[in-house]
């Protein structure tokens, strides 16, 4: 049996968060496309990839912890 009196679990994950790490998912996608089409000649952009790529899911966690608002 269920138990009516409890309450549903609140909406958990902040979409606009969501939003914004898969935006710097795509920065750092292009930036490495950008790297590969120069043939690696610099490692900048890579870098600039990989510290895109952390940032989006550090934010994406942030994401989740947080309450979606109504």
């Amino acid at each position: 049996m269920t138990d009516v009196s409890r309450s549903p679990r609140p909406a958990r994950g902040s979409l606009g968060l969501y939003a914004v790490a898969f935006a710097l998912l795509l920065v750092a996608g292009g930036a490495l496309v950008a790297s590969a089409r120069g043939f690696l000649r610099s490692t900048e952009l890579l870098w600039v990839s990989t510290v895109c790529s952390g940032i989006a899911i550090v934010v994406a966690i942030v994401g989740l912890w947080l309450p979606r608002r109504r």
